[in-house]
């Protein structure tokens, strides 16, 4: 029996009742009547339920979605989407830089692709498993805190038993499976960042990055809004209704791990890379989902230079957020935690505390909130970086990818990555974007110079 993720209404009501009362509307009226007419919560880890449902209760689940999207939010006005909105509470708003800076030097960009196929490499396999399970796996393994790669050799059978690998991804992301990259969407949407880049320049607008999926992104690629959105495309709607249509995956962390190509492209100028992430953003998310896209191009935009250090570039990023929004409130209570506590344990304790037993795994808000606690915590160190983001548990291969990504721009070149994390890469990735599989980190970091030698 297929169950398709991400995308049937009875699947995704549990889900939007719980995204409507974090956006400030109020859903228990729609509750109740879901869970009278026998409807369930949201599937807690996966993206479908087990079994169908009734018609009816699929038809209703598409009613309430459409009852709980004409909510009113106590939010609105301190958590727009539309980029003049944004700006206009934004009082440091970082202006364009007075002389046009250099683009970055293909080493330092090689070392950011590298960096975030690393950090994403090493979180594959504990993706999905709760935070006790990351530690007791690398404990077993003698890998805590973390120092490399994960690996089954000497793990018992039975602590596995209890928590297994992601299934999709041991086979080819544990230390003694590692053949170079495997396909991850991590690295599929930098791709499509990039040839987005290629073919409409720095111009491009939404439409034309909608028009990049459906020509080069198998659906079955896609996962939460991007799926969604996918699903809208074909359907016949245009962005943003795109990103707002049935899709209580509007504030995840998806539009986040696409914003690394803007802020590559964009060296120097925080402002531009916000501007052209917010333009990839809406075409699936909204809001915070947003603003974790923008925050993270602007603080690449910023490290890209090579001239200021992580804290730096992470104040730059919240300059682009409104300061009244609940990421804002996030990265600032995440960087502050990391300067507290010198046991990063202590750190991701106290932000899973804040934030599990109200968000889903794969939300922006604590994902983003661990990026910037890993990158404060390790002081910008490459391994230090990507070793505490995947620690932290939550979206462990997209975090790791984006602090990798930060990290390696910061440390400048590939030679200053530790030969341990680069070389079971082989310099090759796979993907089905396009013509890039099997491409090389150095040609990526060439094309992506191209594109940042642009006018």
């Amino acid at each position: 029996m297929l169950r398709l993720m991400w995308v049937q209404p009875e699947d995704l009501i549990g889900h939007e009742l719980r995204q409507a009362a974090q956006d400030g509307r109020e859903p228990s009226a729609v509750a109740a009547r879901w869970r009278a007419a026998g409807g369930s919560g949201a599937p807690p880890r996966a993206g479908a339920s087990p079994r169908p449902v009734s018609r009816y209760l699929r038809l209703l689940a598409a009613d309430l979605l459409d009852e709980l999207a004409d909510l009113p939010s106590a939010l609105a006005e301190d958590e727009p989407t539309g980029l003049a909105g944004i700006r206009a509470l934004c009082p440091d708003w970082p202006p364009p830089p007075a002389h046009g800076p250099a683009p970055p030097d293909p080493q330092r960009l090689e070392a950011a692709w590298l960096g975030r196929a690393v950090g994403c490499l090493l979180g594959k396999p504990v993706e999905k498993l709760p935070l006790d399970g990351i530690r007791d796996l690398a404990r077993a393994a003698g890998n805590w805190p973390l120092t490399t790669y994960f690996t089954a050799r000497g793990v018992p059978a039975q602590l596995l038993a209890r928590h297994p690998w992601n299934r999709r991804s041991a086979a080819t992301s544990l230390a003694e499976n590692i053949d170079g990259m495997p396909e991850d969407d991590d690295l599929n949407y930098p791709l499509l960042g990039l040839l987005v880049l290629r073919r409409h320049g720095r111009g491009f607008t939404t439409a034309d990055m909608a028009r990049v999926w459906l020509d080069e992104l198998p659906a079955g690629r896609t996962f939460t809004a991007e799926r969604v959105a996918y699903r809208n495309l074909l359907s016949g709607l245009e962005p943003p209704l795109t990103a707002r249509h049935h899709n209580p995956f509007r504030e995840w962390i998806g539009a986040l791990i696409r914003a690394d190509v803007h802020g590559w492209t964009n060296a120097g100028d925080p402002a531009a890379a916000a501007g052209q992430a917010h333009r990839d953003a809406v075409l699936t998310h909204t809001a915070n989902g947003v603003y974790a896209a923008m925050f993270t191009a602007a603080v690449i935009a910023r490290a890209a230079t090579g001239t200021h250090d992580v804290h730096a570039c992470l104040r730059t990023g919240l300059t682009v957020v409104p300061p009244r929004s609940r990421l804002a409130r996030a990265v600032r209570r995440a960087v502050r935690l990391a300067h507290e506590h010198s046991d990063f344990t202590d750190v991701v304790d106290r932000l899973h505390a804040a934030y599990a037993a109200t968000h889903h795994w794969v939300h922006a808000l604590p994902n983003t909130a661990l990026i910037a606690a890993a990158l404060t915590h390790a002081d910008g160190d490459f391994s230090g970086s990507v070793c505490r983001a995947v620690s932290g548990g939550w979206d462990t291969d997209s975090n790791g990818a984006t602090a990798g990504s930060i990290a390696g721009l910061l440390a400048g070149s590939p030679a200053a990555l530790p030969e341990r994390w680069t070389a079971p890469l082989k310099n090759r990735l796979a993907t089905s974007v396009g013509d890039f599989h099997g491409t090389g980190f150095d040609t990526l970091a060439q094309l992506t110079h191209e594109e940042a030698s642009r006018p």
